[in-house]
């Protein structure tokens, strides 16, 4: 199989959901080699330093019109990013456009506790932090001691000083736990990205793995609605473009319990495309040039 080759099973389940004119765009979409993006990190520092930076060492780039802290960079590889002083010291972070989408859609404030349920290696983490000027007190998990170590290595770098890491699954959480707002993003298919097409074992995509992906998915999105205050809200989210792991999984929630959709504002994120969804008020990013597949839904607990 080629690097990039689509699994069979992947290209199946594409076209038995989008259609062939559609997967032909989504399939094609896996191929392209996709920019560096990054986030400027905004406890340490502005867009307008980082651009300066850049500037100097003759690094172009190009600004998204959805964030002041997100940057597209022209010609350069990850090596020469990790190489500025701005990485050195934190006050950069690198990260696909697309993960940027579930911290804005959540949008948490000074003063909320917030929940973040999967959170190595810590770019949405972090990126909470910064959203909240470090000021909303977050928890949170990762169930992989390893994985746990890195996204405590990237708070500490990036500043985020009101940070709680436990290293569980979050699913065993205590009920006694409640937070104001919550970010799911959901262990997944990676069906959105270039990743589930390369060659690996762990990257196997079939029938049983897609069933045992939804079921923690909705295991873990019942679990964050026990533990979210009622009257506030919470983000689920992948990186996969199946309805499968996406809107069947909210649908089955929802039938669960008495939560509901608050539509996603899709029109403050111009220049990403969508993707037809089966559930009024989500969204799911195609696969581009810049943009990874990816799904997002804002949920509501009423009681």
């Amino acid at each position: 199989m080629a690097q990039w080759e689509v699994p069979a099973f992947l290209r199946e389940k594409i076209k038995e959901q989008y259609g062939e004119e559609l997967a032909a765009r989504i399939l094609q979409g896996y191929k392209g080699e996709r920019p560096v993006t990054l986030r400027v990190n905004a406890l340490k520092t502005d867009a307008a330093t980082v651009e300066q930076e850049l500037e100097q060492a003759q690094i172009g780039y190009q600004r998204v019109s959805w964030s002041n802290e997100a940057l597209i960079l022209n010609d350069v590889r990850e090596q020469e990013v990790r190489r500025l002083a701005s990485y050195e010291k934190g006050e950069i972070y690198l990260q696909g456009l697309s993960s940027m989408l579930p911290p804005l859609v959540l949008s948490p404030t000074a003063g909320e506790s917030v929940l973040d349920m999967a959170a190595a290696p810590g770019g949405k983490t972090t990126q909470i932090a910064a959203l909240s000027g470090n000021m909303a007190s977050i928890t949170a998990c990762e169930r992989n001691q390893i994985r746990a170590e890195r996204l405590r290595y990237n708070i500490e770098k990036q500043g985020a000083s009101r940070v709680c890491v436990m290293v569980t699954d979050s699913r065993r959480l205590d009920d006694f736990f409640s937070f104001d707002k919550i970010l799911l993003d959901a262990p997944c298919s990676g069906s959105g990205t270039l990743e589930v097409c390369r060659r690996s074992s762990k990257n196997h995509l079939d029938k049983e793995s897609l069933r045992r992906f939804s079921k923690v998915q909705g295991e873990l999105l019942l679990k964050a609605l026990k533990l979210l205050k009622p009257g506030h809200e919470m983000v689920y989210s992948t990186c996969s473009v199946l309805t499968e792991e996406n809107e069947q999984v909210v649908k089955r929630a929802l039938a669960k319990t008495d939560a509901v959709i608050i539509p996603v504002d899709t029109g403050s994120f111009a220049g990403v495309t969508l993707l037809p969804v089966s559930l009024d008020g989500v969204m799911c990013v195609c696969p581009d040039s810049l943009y990874e597949g990816f799904f997002v839904a804002k949920i509501k607990r009423q009681q």
